[in-house]
C-alpha cells in the first residue's frame, strides 16, 4: 500500500521508518510534517489570549506529532494526517494545561459562576437562567456577557480537558494520575459525564453535542440555532460550567 505515491521520496523514507525503524527516516518525517503543527496551533492559538506563545503551543504539537509518526500503521485505512492532527491538538492542549495559561483572574471568575450555578440549581432545581446567574453573582447581565467571554477560552480542546481547565494546577510535584484530566481519562467516570451532559437544559446539551460530538464550528452553531457566534460562546462556556459544577457535585474532580 502506498501512502503518498505522487511523492517517492516520502515514500521511501515512510517505508525505511515502517519497515526498518530507521532514525534518519523518523526524523525526515518529523521536519516535512511540521507545517501540520504549526497549522493546528495556529487554529487553536486563535482562541486564546495574546499572552499565550506561540512557540510553546507549536512545541508541544512536535509531540504529538512524534506520537503519531510512532503509532501510524499503513492499515489503518487514513491518511497520515488525518491520524496525526488529533494527536497533535491533544499534545498541544496538554501543553496548555501544563503551562498553566489560565490568568488567576479568570479561573476565579469561572470558579464562581460555577458555584452560582450549582447554588442555583439545588435551590430551584434546574439550570439558571442568565438573568438569575447575574443576579447570584450580583453583577449585570451586561457583566455575566464579558465574564464568560474572558472565561472562554479556558473551555478549549476535548470536553474532558475543558472541565478540567478551570481546576487549580497540580503541584510540580503531585503525582499525574491525581490530575483531573486523568481522572476525567477514566472510562467509568466518563460515563459519568455523559450522563450528567443529559441532565442539562436542551440548548445547553445541544450546544455541547453539535460542538463535541459533530464537530460543528461556533459559527454553525449560530447558524443552527438562529443565534450570533459570540452568544453561541457564551453558551458552550456556561454548559462547560454547568456540567464542571454537576461532575464536582457528582464527586468527580
Amino acid at each position: 500500500m502506498s501512502i503518498v505515491p505522487e511523492d517517492p521520496d516520502l515514500e521511501m523514507q515512510w517505508n525505511r521508518w515502517l519497515k526498518r525503524k530507521n532514525p534518519a527516516a523518523r526524523e525526515f518525517l518529523i521536519v516535512h510534517y511540521s507545517p501540520l503543527v504549526k497549522f493546528v496551533a495556529g487554529r487553536v492559538g486563535a482562541g486564546l489570549p495574546s499572552s499565550v506563545d506561540s512557540g510553546d503551543l507549536v512545541g508541544s504539537g512536535v509531540f504529538g506529532l512524534i506520537d503519531a509518526i510512532e503509532r501510524f500503521e499503513l492499515d489503518r485505512g487514513v491518511k497520515f494526517e488525518t491520524f496525526a492532527v488529533p494527536r497533535i491538538r491533544g499534545a498541544i492542549y496538554d501543553g496548555l494545561r501544563q503551562l498553566d495559561w489560565v490568568p488567576r483572574s479568570v479561573r476565579s471568575r469561572a470558579r464562581q459562576v460555577e458555584r452560582a450555578i450549582a447554588e442555583i440549581e439545588h435551590k430551584e432545581g434546574r439550570g439558571p437562567t442568565d438573568e438569575e446567574l447575574a443576579a447570584h453573582l450580583h453583577i449585570t447581565e451586561v457583566d455575566l456577557a464579558k465574564w464568560l467571554k474572558s472565561i472562554a477560552s479556558t473551555t478549549i480542546g476535548p470536553l474532558d480537558r475543558a472541565i478540567a481547565a478551570g481546576a487549580e494546577p497540580p503541584a510540580p510535584d503531585s503525582a499525574m494520575s491525581g490530575s483531573p484530566t486523568a481522572v476525567l481519562e477514566d472510562k467509568e467516570l466518563s460515563m459519568i459525564m455523559r450522563g450528567e451532559i443529559k441532565k442539562l437544559p436542551e440548548r445547553e446539551k445541544l450546544v455541547l453535542s453539535l460542538y463535541y460530538d459533530e464537530g460543528l464550528t461556533l459559527s454553525e452553531i449560530g447558524d443552527v440555532l438562529g443565534v450570533t457566534e459570540s452568544r453561541v460562546s457564551q453558551i458552550h462556556t456556561k454548559s462547560v460550567l454547568h456540567l464542571r459544577a454537576r461532575m464536582s457535585a457528582a464527586g468527580v474532580a
